[in-house]
């Protein structure tokens, strides 16, 4: 991600709309929320946007909410690998912003995930894509390929349902600070394994929750944000990849996702090390997700991420603080969270993360998952230039 000369790429501005709870709000109402918070945190306006990234659940879901959004881009981005969309849309808004494709990109998501439960007449309810037709036949559904991946890795590395249920009570803390949270009475291991399964070996606590929202972030140029409100964040590398596709029964390795290739090349291209990582916002769509994702990144070794998440490693205050804002297993999950990583790490950094602040944080390392730990996309995000 080496930039030309005076053009470097950093997010000045992140937020979220209000979540996790949206009756009132249409999907689009929810992109146009956060997407006004992050102009205004940028200290910049619709008229300034000429790059638009987002991803939705229908064929030009781009152009649809370019339109809505009243903005006509000349640079756009739909990819769509799922949970780890979002951390994409950075790393090309970033190749962009350097290459002069773009001076200003608006990066959002939205979702009534939620709300659209009670509401939805027809739809995608209870469908199923041509891959993921080869799962369903025997019954899999998706809490069940993460359980699979649970399953494997305890009966491999000896991993507990005690050592995950630590992830989530170390998240809930998190987000007993959080006054958007979904949930924030705290909860303890015991509780996490007293909660109804949901599929063997993951408990109800061991699954993230199902909420509304969104969030968005502004990507420019190192010069143009010296003239904005707010400390810019640098883009300093990321890496996308895949293991398979949606079909679990298609990994090679049931402990092995995408970070393991992704990690290393963003750190790479980034010129930092794991050892220089302050903050941590992984995807959490499971216990096993962060606990797989603290291994493959390399921050234990394989089999080891079982001791690794004992004793408050995690947490805020820990040696390796992660998902500051109680994450998607207690904060928010919309359906894609990809997002909300982004904007708690751009928080961590400029040190606006309230009662949860890392002391001193200057460098960190986001990850998001997709599908079935099938997609991975990682990016370190700093306060100085590379």
């Amino acid at each position: 991600m080496t930039a030309p000369a005076g053009r470097r790429a950093v997010i000045a501005g992140a937020a979220t709309s209000d979540y996790p709870v949206l009756p009132d709000k249409a999907e689009t109402e929810v992109h146009v929320q956060a997407a006004e918070r992050a102009l205004a945190d940028a200290g910049l306006t619709f008229d300034d946007v000429d790059g638009y990234a987002t991803v939705g659940y229908y064929p030009m879901y781009c152009v649809g909410m370019c339109e809505y959004l009243g903005i006509h881009p000349t640079w756009l981005d739909e990819t769509n690998i799922g949970g780890a969309s979002f951390e994409v849309h950075v790393e090309h808004a970033a190749r962009a912003v350097e290459a002069g494709a773009a001076e200003v990109v608006l990066i959002t998501y939205g979702s009534v995930q939620l709300s659209a439960m009670g509401r939805r007449i027809g739809g995608r309810g209870g469908s199923v894509s041509a891959t993921q037709a080869w799962d369903a036949m025997w019954g899999n559904t998706l809490v069940g390929s993460y359980a699979l991946a649970a399953t494997r890795h305890m009966a491999e590395y000896g991993t507990t349902a005690e050592q995950l249920a630590e992830i989530a009570v170390t998240f809930r803390r998190h987000a007993g600070f959080n006054p958007f949270a979904q949930y924030r009475d705290p909860i303890t291991v015991d509780d996490v394994l007293a909660s109804r399964m949901v599929a063997d070996p993951l408990h109800m606590l061991d699954c993230c929750v199902v909420s509304d929202g969104g969030g968005a972030c502004v990507v420019t140029t190192e010069e143009r944000a010296r003239d904005l409100p707010k400390r810019p964040v640098h883009v300093l590398g990321g890496a996308h990849t895949l293991t398979h596709a949606l079909n679990v029964s298609q990994s090679h390795d049931l402990t092995v996702s995408s970070a393991a290739r992704s990690g290393p090349l963003a750190l790479q291209r980034a010129g930092v090390a794991l050892e220089d990582v302050d903050v941590l916002q992984l995807y959490d769509s499971f216990t096993i997700t962060v606990l797989v994702t603290l291994e493959d990144l390399g921050f234990c070794a394989k089999g080891e991420g079982g001791s690794f998440v004992e004793g408050g490693r995690l947490a805020f205050d820990g040696a390796l603080p992660t998902n500051t804002d109680g994450g998607g297993l207690s904060a928010c999950h919309p359906g894609m969270r990809g997002m909300f990583l982004i904007v708690e790490a751009v928080r961590q950094l400029r040190g606006e993360a309230g009662a949860t602040q890392v002391a001193d944080a200057e460098l960190a390392l986001v990850h998001g998952t997709g599908g079935m730990l099938s997609t991975g996309a990682t990016l370190l995000l700093g306060t100085e230039a590379p």
